[in-house]
């Protein structure tokens, strides 16, 4: 059975509104004094007949830029506003985060929001009071329990208040992006705690820019665009999808550069399954094209392609010497290297080097550049992942 129905909902926003009574006083004053039409106000709709359902126990990622629409869905999924045509439907507790501190008494400490927010989730205090030593465990902020949450830094009020929305057992788990808030530690945490969340069946609906997370996180996805459905289906293809669509960031237009006899053309990188541009996965196979000519003949010529990270760590350098002498007579050739999923997520660029045993005759550092996406499964210090085989036997040599 399906826990969210979320059936054609709009969203419209009035530009101009006034925030408070105070300030429509105001204006009314204003108006009495000197009066003057008034401009037509203007409308933004936010979403526009959005139609999704998330199943019972079911991880939905959600994706788009910014203005898309997302934070909006999270807001009337919570109950926070109300759509403005159509009918969202959600079984059970809904715990949000949507920004930090959300439902946080700024007066109270951080204990007595805990009992507050576990309240509000429609839980006894004996409930609450099992999951506390969880929660206060996983927050990391015992010694300032009892000091009033305005005095909180912004890390602070982020790990109580995820560490409330996840322990206090809600049906509904909705997280916005506030996860960019935290350190990187702070983060594999509240992902690890998701990802135990959803397999204790609760349903949570997740929306990041960080595709790694989304990926590793959610098996199927929306894409927003405008405030309208995009697409929807398996995370990684609609990534895939998604970053095409912003463009392919590499230079591919020739010629890149010329030395001697030698011209580059151009330098393209693949994925070695769907052709993807930009979009690559970090468990498929990537294929560095390099589109060259020599105006003669040069005797001994070789050429090197080079991968480095961000950090400026060279991973690879593949030449085709390597394979045997080269044979590259004059004229345009294209040289294909397909590297095996071996590299970590992260970005990475392409460089080419032309010459011969004794003379440099092209060496471009930077002729392209890709990122990997995907899951690190939690090591992201490492560059390789190459799942070499490793073996266990005790000293003594008994099994």
């Amino acid at each position: 059975m399906d826990r969210i129905q979320f059936e054609d909902v709009s969203k419209r926003y009035v530009l101009g509104d006034r925030a408070n009574a105070r300030e429509a006083l105001v204006a009314a004053a204003k108006r009495a004094v000197r009066p003057r039409r008034a401009p037509a106000p203007k409308e933004v709709w936010s979403l526009r007949d959005v139609s999704f359902a998330v199943a019972d126990g079911e991880t939905l990622g959600i994706l788009g830029r910014n203005g898309a629409g997302k934070s909006t869905v999270l807001k009337v999924l919570a109950g926070i506003t109300s759509p403005t045509a159509g009918v969202s439907r959600t079984r059970g507790r809904v715990a949000a985060l949507l920004e930090v501190g959300t439902g946080f008494h700024q007066e109270l400490t951080g204990r007595e929001n805990v009992y507050l927010n576990g309240a509000i989730l429609g839980m006894s205090r004996r409930d609450i009071g099992r999951a506390f030593d969880a929660i206060v465990d996983f927050s990391g902020v015992e010694r300032f329990l009892d000091t009033p949450v305005k005095r909180y830094s912004s890390g602070m009020y982020l790990r109580l208040a995820f560490a409330v929305a996840a322990h206090l057992d809600p049906d509904v788990l909705v997280v916005d992006e506030v996860l960019a808030v935290g350190d990187a530690e702070f983060q594999r945490k509240c992902l690890g705690r998701m990802e135990e969340a959803g397999s204790e069946g609760r349903t949570i609906v997740f929306v990041s820019h960080d595709l790694d997370a989304l990926t590793s996180l959610c098996r199927r996805s929306l894409w927003l665009d405008a405030g309208q459905v995009r697409a929807s289906g398996d995370t990684r293809e609609l990534v895939r999808d998604y970053l095409a669509s912003g463009g392919v960031a590499q230079r591919d237009s020739g010629p890149l550069a010329s030395g001697g006899p030698i011209t580059l053309h151009g330098v393209g990188v693949y994925s070695a399954v769907s052709r993807a541009q930009a979009a690559l996965v970090r468990d498929e196979p990537v294929r560095i094209e390099v589109d060259f000519s020599a105006e003669e003949d040069v005797a001994g010529l070789d050429l090197a392609v080079f991968v480095t990270t961000a950090s400026g760590v060279r991973v690879l350098d593949q030449a085709l010497s390597d394979g045997g002498p080269p044979r590259i007579s004059a004229g345009r050739w294209c040289v294909t290297l397909e590297v095996p999923p071996i590299l970590n997520v992260g970005e990475f660029t392409v460089g080419v080097w032309f010459g011969t045993a004794h003379t440099d005759l092209l060496d471009e550092p930077v002729t392209a550049s890709f990122t990997l996406f995907g899951s690190d499964r939690g090591r992201p210090g490492r560059i390789l992942v190459q799942d070499l085989p490793m073996s266990l036997s005790r000293a003594d040599g008994s099994r």
